[in-house]
């Protein structure tokens, strides 16, 4: 991968995957870019919450040319296969080019090239002494990934550019002028344990090998949302073969449709024949659904020990009907763009934890929920749906880490400027699109009026999920296009 072109791009993108970066693993990844910044004999500043802003100064002949700000963000999904041991808090990701020479990818874990092939090609311009630029700010913000924090902790005043390039899309050819925003919608169903009937057994049921994806880009897919499959068969099960719910764990990140969810349920033992014949019957029912979408989906059951106690009747029964009832995937369509996703829902995790709450120990489920719209009215309608249906059920609902769409301005001078650039560059009109992912530019030029920005990067496929992969010849076309969009503006 260090010997691919253009090297300085490469070889800083190699010198991340080196460096363990899951969000909130921030001070490795953040010590790293003020070192390299500084190595480099640039002005470089670091804030309270940890986003690092590095200066360079203008090429000669270009100081009075408004300021360009390069952006992208440190933090990466840790998403791997359940058969991979990796530790994403320690181990680097072993990252290589695939045998047609097309592809970088990963050994079994996200390869982390959102966003850092865009970092590194901010840092490959950093370093470039031949490279011709107007006064240059490489600007890197902190967990983008789990709640956009470094964007939303940012202090006015700070930038100083007036163009804003955000290096973090995932189409080569296209510029991205507006993305949707997003709402976290959380519920939590408390309760107390009771004992296992005498003479159950327990099995654990699981959902494996969905393709899972990112949440905002891949939500019009179609896949397969292992949660959701896994509650269609507690359905079942508890209606029809007196199964109770002991535990239950599915997803791991917001923004990444879930790829994996297992429960552990009791059942009389007489029932347990029954109950993997119903296994079976899902497992083809799923793969009949999902056919020519997921290839590699699995649904299993095993025996385990039978824990000693499980979910109350009625909180197990609110919990099912409410997980049944709760919205995943697209919502609403643009009606003028029929083909571009305006609102969705991700169903992203549920799990199964202990808390003390007035001095006493409590079970809980917690159901996590990122609701997406590019109107701001729609969201929050979404959003209103999803908690009542969790209210209803008796959970405690909260909504959290609201930010806002990007609008987009058609008419600015950035987007007039990068598309002639493109065309001249290439010899074809890049695609301007509105996306449904969230994008930090949102935020940020919500603290900075006035400022412009564009979004756009190489082709990335398949992020937030094992199989990353970014396309090399994209990879050399976007760092062109950076490098020629620097000198034209």
């Amino acid at each position: 991968m260090k010997n691919l072109e253009p090297k300085g791009l490469w070889n800083a993108f190699y010198s991340l995957t080196q460096i363990p970066r899951p969000s909130g693993k921030r001070k490795e990844i953040a010590d790293f870019l003020v070192s390299y910044g500084k190595s480099l004999g640039l002005e470089t500043l670091q804030d309270e919450i940890g986003n690092v802003l590095i200066r360079k100064p203008a090429s000669p002949g270009m100081e009075n040319h408004p300021g360009v700000i390069l952006q992208g963000h440190m933090d990466m999904v840790p998403q791997k296969n359940s058969d991979k041991m990796f530790d994403f808090e320690k181990d680097a990701i072993q990252a290589y080019v695939e045998p047609n020479g097309e592809w970088v990818t990963a050994d079994g874990t996200t390869l982390g090239a959102d966003n850092g092939i865009g970092v590194a090609t901010a840092m490959a311009i950093l370093a470039d002494k031949e490279a011709v630029h107007p006064p240059l700010e490489a600007f890197f913000t902190v967990d983008e990934e789990t709640g956009m924090y470094g964007a939303n902790d940012l202090k006015p005043g700070w930038l100083k550019g007036k163009y804003l390039l955000n290096l973090d899309s995932e189409t080569e050819g296209e510029l991205y002028v507006g993305c949707a925003g997003g709402v976290d919608v959380t519920a939590n169903f408390e309760y107390q344990p009771v004992e296992t009937e005498q003479g159950d057994i327990a099995l654990c049921v699981e959902v494996k090998g969905c393709k899972g994806g990112h949440s905002g880009c891949d939500i019009h897919l179609q896949r397969a949302n292992a949660v959701k499959l896994l509650f269609r068969f507690l359905k079942e099960a508890v209606s029809n073969y007196e199964a109770r719910l002991a535990c239950v764990e599915g997803g791991s990140l917001r923004n990444a449709i879930p790829r994996e969810a297992a429960a552990v349920i009791t059942i009389p033992e007489e029932c347990y024949q029954d109950v993997q014949d119903l296994v079976d019957r899902f497992e083809d029912l799923f793969l009949s659904e999902y056919d020519g979408v997921e290839t590699d989906l699995h649904f299993t059951a095993r025996e385990v020990e039978c824990p000693k106690t499980e979910m109350p009747e009625d909180v197990q029964d609110f919990l099912i009907h409410a997980i049944t009832l709760c919205p995943h995937g697209v919502y609403r369509c643009i009606p003028e763009a029929p083909d571009i996703v305006e609102t969705s829902n991700n169903l992203a995790m549920i799990s199964t934890k202990e808390k003390m709450v007035n001095n006493q120990m409590v079970h809980v489920v917690e159901v996590c929920c990122l609701t997406r719209s590019s109107v701001e009215s729609r969201k929050d309608e979404l959003a209103s749906v999803i908690q009542s249906a969790f209210s209803l059920a008796g959970a405690d609902v909260v909504l959290s880490g609201a930010y806002p769409g990007w609008k987009p301005n058609l008419q600015s001078a950035l987007l007039k400027t990068m598309k002639e650039t493109y065309s001249k560059e290439f010899g074809a009109e890049p695609r301007v699109i509105i996306i449904h992912a969230g994008l930090e530019c949102g935020i940020i030029g919500s603290k900075y009026d006035g400022m412009e920005m564009i979004s756009f990067g190489p082709t990335i496929e398949h992020p937030h999920s094992p199989d990353e992969r970014v396309n090399i010849a994209t990879v050399q076309k976007f760092y062109r296009f950076v490098q020629a969009a620097l000198k034209a503006l």
